[in-house]
C-alpha cells in the first residue's frame, strides 16, 4: 500500500500524521492569538493594570513563521529520523524559540517604555531622550541574552565568550564610569522627577527654570539670561529646592516705629496690619507682634501666607501692603523709625554716643548730669 512505503526509515502514514501533528499545533496557535486580538483589547481597556497590556503585547509580537519550526519538531518527535535531518529540525526549532522569546521581551520593554514616555512628554520632554536610550540598551541586552541562551542550547561553548564580554564590559565601564553616572542619574531623574522641564530650581547659589533633561546633562535658563548646564550626577548630589511645587509662599517681613510712640497706638498696629493683610485676595494672615526694642526703633514683625506661590503676586501683594501701611501711619501720626545718632554736650566735653532718638525721660536726664 502506498501509506506502507518508506521514507528514510518512516512511513508514508508517520510522515503525514507528524506533518498533520506540526500543522494541528501551528494552526491552533493562530487561532488563538487571532481570537486574543480581538478579545484582549477590550478587556486590558476596561482595567487599570498594565499586566493585561502586556499579555496584548505578547500575543501581538508572536510570530507563525517561528511557531512553525517549534511545531515541527515537537511533529517530528513521532518519527525516527537520521542524525543530520534531526540536528538540522532541532537547530531550526532552538533558533526560533528564542527569536520569538527575543520578540515577546522585546514588546514588554517596549510597553513599559511608552506608556513611561508618555508620562513624561507632558512634564518633561527631555526624558523622552532618556528613555529613548534606555529602550536601545535594554533591548541589546535582551538579544545578547537570547543569542547566548540559543547557542548555548545548540551545545556550543559559550564560557570563553561570556568571560570575554564580562572583561571587556568592565573595562568599558571603568572607561565611560563618568557618562554611566550621569545616565543613571538621568533615569533617577525620569523616575523620581524631583522636578520636571518648567520648573524653577534652585542649585546651591544658582537659579533658573528647567529646559531640558538629557542622557548627561540638565540644562537651566537662568534669571538673567545665560544658560546654565549641570552633569546629572552632581545635581542629584545637591540640594534643589523646587519652587515650582511651592503650594503658599509664607512671608516674613517687618518694620519699626520711633521710640516717642505712645503705647496705646503701639498696642493697635497689629490690629491695623492685620486689616490690610486680610484685605489683599491673595494673602492669608498669619500673625503681627510688637518684636522687640531695636537700637533706633520700636520693632514689629509680622507674617502672612500668599495663596497663589507666584513670585511677581507676592511681591505686588507686598507692594500694595507696604503702600497701605504708610498710609495709615501718616493718618494716625506714627512714623517710621531710622538709624539715629545723638551729641549730648555737658559743660567744654562733649559726649558722643549713639542713643534712641525719642526724649529721654527726666530721671535718666537728671542721672547723666
Amino acid at each position: 500500500m502506498l501509506l506502507e512505503t518508506s521514507i528514510l526509515g518512516n512511513s508514508l502514514q508517520a510522515w503525514l500524521s507528524a506533518l498533520g501533528l506540526a500543522l494541528a499545533l501551528n494552526l491552533i496557535v493562530a487561532v488563538g492569538k487571532s481570537v486574543a486580538i480581538r478579545k484582549l483589547p477590550d478587556w486590558a481597556r476596561r482595567t487599570r493594570t498594565s499586566l493585561d497590556d502586556a499579555v496584548v503585547e505578547l500575543v501581538r509580537a508572536t510570530r507563525q513563521w517561528l511557531v512553525l519550526p517549534v511545531t515541527l519538531y515537537l511533529g517530528s518527535r513521532t518519527l525516527q529520523l537520521p542524525e543530520r535531518a534531526d540536528d538540522l529540525i532541532r537547530i531550526l526549532a532552538t533558533v526560533g524559540a528564542f527569536v520569538q522569546l527575543g520578540l515577546w521581551l522585546t514588546a514588554v520593554l517596549k510597553l513599559f517604555i511608552g506608556n513611561s514616555r508618555l508620562r513624561a512628554s507632558a512634564d518633561s520632554p527631555g526624558a523622552v531622550t532618556t528613555l529613548g536610550a534606555l529602550s536601545f540598551i535594554g533591548q541589546l541586552l535582551i538579544w545578547s541574552m537570547a543569542l547566548l541562551l540559543a547557542l548555548a542550547n545548540l551545545g556550543i561553548d559559550v564560557t570563553a565568550l561570556i568571560a570575554g564580554l564580562g572583561v571587556g564590559g568592565i573595562a568599558v565601564a571603568l572607561a565611560v564610569q563618568n557618562i554611566l553616572g550621569d545616565l543613571f542619574a538621568s533615569l533617577s531623574i525620569v523616575v523620581d522627577k524631583p522636578f520636571v522641564v518648567g520648573d524653577f530650581i534652585i542649585v546651591d547659589d544658582c537659579m533658573g527654570t528647567v529646559e531640558h533633561v538629557g542622557l548627561k546633562t540638565t540644562r537651566v535658563r537662568s534669571l538673567s539670561g545665560e544658560q546654565l548646564v549641570f552633569a546629572n550626577s552632581d545635581l542629584l548630589k545637591s540640594r534643589i529646592r523646587n519652587y515650582k511645587r511651592m503650594q503658599e509662599r509664607r512671608v516674613v517681613f517687618g518694620f519699626g516705629v520711633l521710640y516717642g510712640t505712645a503705647t496705646r497706638i503701639l498696642a493697635g498696629i497689629p490690629d491695623t496690619v492685620r486689616r490690610i493683610v486680610e484685605g489683599q485676595p491673595l494673602a492669608r494672615f498669619d500673625r503681627a507682634h510688637f518684636k522687640g526694642f531695636g537700637d533706633s526703633s520700636l520693632d514689629f514683625e509680622v507674617v502672612y501666607w500668599m495663596r497663589d506661590p507666584d513670585y511677581n503676586k507676592y511681591m505686588d501683594t507686598q507692594q500694595i501692603i507696604n503702600l497701605a501701611l504708610m498710609e495709615a501711619f501718616e493718618e494716625a501720626g506714627v512714623g517710621f523709625a531710622f538709624p539715629t545718632r545723638t551729641v549730648q554736650i555737658d559743660g567744654s566735653v562733649a559726649l558722643r554716643r549713639e542713643t534712641p532718638s525719642w526724649p529721654m525721660p527726666e530721671a535718666a536726664t537728671e542721672a547723666s548730669k
